[in-house]
């Protein structure tokens, strides 16, 4: 039987894959999936900017290698390090919603 069958919304495909919503499976797949979004976010801005990972942990007063990390949806980030990492170095302001 396909497990696929009878599948009409992007929140069932995501409860058939992963699980219901506070399961184990679930939490860390929202997890590495909002990691994934804040480290495109933070590509794209630093690429609008016209920066090196370089130059923006200069200006950020962190290291390249822990932008790179960010970059690349790896490792923990410190959300006063990611304000300082926008605000600072890139200029732009950040939001958060929390549901």
């Amino acid at each position: 039987m396909n497990k696929y069958k009878g599948i009409r919304t992007f929140d069932e495909l995501l409860e058939v894959e992963y699980g219901k919503i506070g399961s184990y499976k679930r939490n860390e797949f929202e997890e590495k999936a909002q990691m994934f979004i804040v480290s495109e976010m933070l590509k794209e801005a630093r690429k609008e900017a016209c920066m090196t990972q370089e130059e923006l942990a200069e200006k950020s007063g962190t290291k390249k290698s822990y932008i790179s990390k960010i970059e690349n949806a790896k490792g923990n980030i410190q959300l006063s390090t990611l304000i300082r990492i926008f605000e600072t170095g890139l200029q732009r302001k950040i939001g958060l919603t929390f549901l």
